[in-house]
């Protein structure tokens, strides 16, 4: 039997640099799915329905291949804490969230485009921030950019230095792809990992 061509629906380096961990020959594709808010949507239904529309765009027009798609969520008191993108917003982000609880929700979806099948599972990480100072915050911002990271942080550099624990049973979800649920997921859609 060949191989089965292995995608990541994503553009993103993080879960790329995530999925080589595996070790598996993979493919990143752009998926281009319009990542829209729909007002009340609970946070984690929201990063399934996004997880789902980035494997499904990015397997179209491919009729035998297992993509992956994964979309995070970040909430502090039921509010979404998206990718900051300026000094100021990452400055106000951290800010709210010191001495807070964070929660992150991290949705997997594996297509299946020979089948259409879709396998699938949520992650919950709850980061816990210790009381930061402001001028802390600063030296963070500046030491490590974290624009592009949704609650302005990146925990698998200087980040982890604002915690005070992290609560998951995956921690590679908080980067953006939870690797022990997919290896799981693969091996569930017929692919031996390892």
């Amino acid at each position: 039997m060949t191989a089965r061509r292995l995608v990541l629906g994503s553009t993103s380096r993080y879960r790329a640099e995530l999925l080589q961990r595996l070790g598996l020959t993979f493919e990143a594709r752009a998926p281009g799915t319009v990542e829209n808010e729909i007002a009340g949507e609970a946070p984690a239904i929201r990063a399934m329905r996004l997880a789902t529309a980035k494997a499904t765009d990015a397997g179209a027009e491919l009729p035998d291949a297992l993509v992956i798609g994964s979309d995070q969520v970040a909430e502090l008191d039921g509010v979404l804490l998206d990718k900051p993108g300026s000094i100021e917003r990452a400055h106000a982000q951290l800010s709210a969230c010191s001495g807070r609880t964070i929660y992150f929700h991290t949705a997997l979806c594996l297509l299946d485009t020979r089948s259409n099948r879709r396998y699938t599972h949520l992650d919950l990480t709850r980061v816990h921030f210790r009381p930061l100072e402001a001028a802390e915050i600063t030296r963070y911002i500046e030491q490590e950019q974290p624009l592009d990271c949704a609650g302005s942080f990146k925990c698998e550099g200087l980040g982890i230095s604002l915690f005070e624990r992290i609560d998951s049973s995956d921690p590679t979800a908080l980067i953006g792809l939870p690797l022990i649920a997919l290896a799981q997921l693969l091996r569930d859609a017929g692919l031996s990992v390892p």
